[in-house]
């Protein structure tokens, strides 16, 4: 049954060292404030999935929590590269992190494969690519039926996903607005999922039958957080802090200064001082 937690206790109950996590969001609903919590918990040897991983997983990666990252697409969404990523991969900083790429259909099918409790997807892909030649992970197989090569990957199943949205009702339910990405296939394909949200309310009664609502059944734990995917933005609350992704590029380029923020913005912060300063930005746009 989906409970009702504090953020910490929900990262506490559902996140252990060794875990296949995936913190997903696409473009906004990034679950920022789920992946601080983990931070300031200190987790170990995490295998992080994420089709687009942006500032959280290069939080994540620069304080030495991934033992490996599999991934569609790496980089600081309209600006460029991820530092801490780059320094991980090309310089063993903090750590040696193990890499996995795919392209972005790979991971969407191997998510859906996950979530049907296949055991891999197949489908037409990676044809002129040469990343079957680095991921061992990508294979190809005949079709029985008409003789056609795909290719194959195995389905993502994590042990926890984390993702933002923007309501709950009181029964835990979890209502998804906007571009969906791949979250909805991220939450029943994981063993157990934690949801950040706007706010609750009483029923999702007012609302279109086909908007996207994960049931409660789908969910282990529910967090209010309040701007929980600053500075990506949440569809109907507020909008992406584009000044944040500019500034983490230079802030991430030094060792020190990435410590230093770290520090200040995660570890000596809370999930309630993550929601008071982003309302404090909010009101000062």
């Amino acid at each position: 049954m989906v409970k009702f937690l504090p953020l910490k206790e929900a990262v506490a109950e559902n996140l252990h060292d060794g875990d296949t996590a995936a913190f997903e969001g696409f473009t906004h609903l990034i679950p920022t404030a789920a992946a601080h919590e983990a931070i300031r918990q200190g987790f170990r040897d995490l295998t992080l999935i994420r089709m687009t991983p942006d500032l959280i997983y290069d939080q994540m990666i620069g304080m030495g929590m991934a033992r490996k990252i599999v991934f569609s697409y790496v980089g600081n969404p309209g600006v460029g590269l991820l530092r801490r990523a780059r320094d991980a991969i090309e310089n063993g900083f903090p750590r040696v992190i193990e890499v996995e790429e795919h392209s972005h259909a790979g991971m969407a099918n191997a998510y859906e494969a996950g979530a049907a409790g296949l055991p891999c997807a197949v489908f037409r892909g990676y044809r002129g690519a040469g990343l079957a030649a680095v991921n061992p992970n990508i294979k190809s197989v005949t079709c029985p039926f008409t003789g056609e090569v795909l290719a194959a990957v195995p389905a993502i199943r994590p042990d926890v996903t984390f993702i933002h949205a923007q309501k709950a009702d009181r029964k835990g339910n979890v209502l998804v607005e906007g571009i969906i990405g791949i979250q909805k296939e991220a939450v029943l394909a994981a063993k157990r999922a934690v949801v950040t949200v706007e706010e609750v309310v009483d029923n999702f009664a007012d609302l279109h039958p086909n908007l996207t609502v994960l049931p409660s059944w789908t969910i282990a734990a529910i967090s209010v957080v309040p701007g929980g995917s600053h500075p990506s933005y949440a569809h109907g609350y507020y909008e992406r802090d584009n000044a944040a992704y500019l500034e983490w590029d230079e802030i991430a380029a030094d060792r020190d200064r990435f410590q230093a923020w770290i520090r200040k913005n995660v570890i000596d912060s809370s999930a309630d001082d993550f929601a008071c300063r982003v309302e404090h930005l909010r009101k000062a746009a």
